[in-house]
């Protein structure tokens, strides 16, 4: 493993711990989309389909366990906790993501380096990663002024696939037989989309003000 991806196991971590922070204590999840947590679930429950049959070390075992562990218990409390869910910005949270599922299944399924169950499942749960953060993205334009937790959330996410970027370039010079385009191409997509919350996140950050994204 190299530094870049440690670097972006590691920032994918803290915008889990920061979101998890945010819910457990304020007892709320304003300002966070349902919707971008649901499809993170999904997306992890179909990467890690190999889980229970591939093994490679105890940290890529522990990494994998720990995404999909917390993306359904966010779920979960966004979902059912009694206290937490009356936070939920339902009217807010109105992107149309299922649009998103069914684009790259049908993506996948055309698009993919092996035409097996695992590999079209990890096909799809790249693709479906690329654009998971629209609906949070999409919700904080709608709602404006945006928290600090949220708004620390969506930017360790978008890091953690800046440095993946750096991974994959790493990996391309140092392995001969490195061949995940897929992957290469959907992170660039990814990171594109946090172009403009980064814009804007840094504004506010050289103000010291609080972020606020154009409607």
């Amino acid at each position: 493993m190299n530094m870049f991806r440690f670097a972006g196991d590691m920032t994918h971590l803290i915008s889990i711990v920061v979101l998890l922070l945010k819910i457990y204590a304020t007892k709320s999840c304003s300002g966070i989309s349902l919707k971008t947590q649901e499809l993170y679930a999904l997306v992890f429950l179909a990467r890690y389909l190999d889980l229970f049959t591939d093994f490679i070390s105890v940290y890529n075992t522990v990494m994998k366990v720990v995404f999909v562990g917390s993306s359904l218990a966010i779920v979960w409390c966004m979902r059912l906790h009694p206290i937490i869910k009356r936070s939920y910005d339902k009217i807010l949270d109105t992107f149309r993501y299922y649009l998103l599922v069914l684009g790259c299944l049908v993506l996948a399924l055309f698009i993919h380096e092996k035409f097996t169950v695992q590999e079209v499942f990890w096909a799809f749960s790249i693709y479906l990663e690329a654009v998971a953060i629209l609906p949070q993205l999409f919700l904080l334009q709608r709602s404006g002024n945006v928290d600090n937790l949220a708004a620390q959330y969506v930017f360790f996410l978008g890091a953690y696939r800046a440095f993946y970027i750096f991974n994959w370039i790493y990996r391309y010079f140092t392995e001969p037989y490195f061949s995940r385009w897929i992957a290469c191409v959907s992170g660039l997509v990814q990171t594109a989309l946090y172009a403009d919350f980064f814009y804007y996140y840094f504004i506010s950050w050289k103000n010291n003000s609080n972020l606020k994204l154009p409607a």
